[in-house]
């Protein structure tokens, strides 16, 4: 699969940005890794806010067109939370540099793109609550997307999951996570 510029720049970014945050990584030093000048940066983006924009909104996006393309896909709701837990765990393990991003650089987003970026969440929540209260219809909504959070943050640990490799990681969180959801 060949990688464009931005997404070259894109990746480079969530590295820097999880390492140093995203104002500890300037311009200059963000072309540098990507092995162009700082000002030609602006080529590919209007602005460092623009990269963590498209960063953040990008995967927003994956997660939710992903995730409802799996919960649709499935036989049950036993399958599509299988299926919505395997994608979830996949994207943990691969982007720990995004999550941590997320995390702590979330105020740095512009306002339009915070705006677009909690309208998706919101929008992968209802995903996994809807196939949780399918499961258990005794859960209200609140409580299906309070359980899809805690999921989430299950999940969402793998930036400060390091004692085990990345197989023994996903196994362990795949298990975990099924079980959270009663099906285990």
């Amino acid at each position: 699969m060949t990688t464009s510029r931005r997404e070259q720049i894109i990746a480079t970014a969530a590295d820097l940005f999880a390492s140093r945050g995203f104002h500890g990584v300037s311009v200059t030093e963000l072309g540098t890794a990507c092995g162009i000048s700082g000002p030609a940066l602006y080529k590919h983006f209007a602005s460092k806010d623009a990269i963590l924009a498209e960063m953040l909104v990008g995967i927003s996006e994956r997660l939710l067109e992903v995730g409802t393309a799996r919960s649709r896909g499935a036989a049950s709701p036993q399958d599509a939370l299988r299926a919505l837990v395997d994608w979830h765990v996949s994207f943990a393990v691969e982007h720990r540099s995004l999550i941590v991003v997320q995390d702590r650089d979330w105020s740095s987003l512009p306002p339009a793109a915070r705006e677009r970026v909690r309208s998706l969440q919101r929008s992968y929540v209802d995903v996994w609550a809807t196939r949780l209260r399918e499961l258990d219809p005794d859960l209200d909504l609140d409580a299906s997307r309070s359980t899809a959070h805690a999921l989430f943050g299950l999940l969402n640990s793998t930036p400060h999951s390091g004692l085990l490799d990345d197989p023994a990681l996903r196994d362990l969180l795949n298990r975990m996570a099924l079980r959270a959801c009663g099906i285990g």
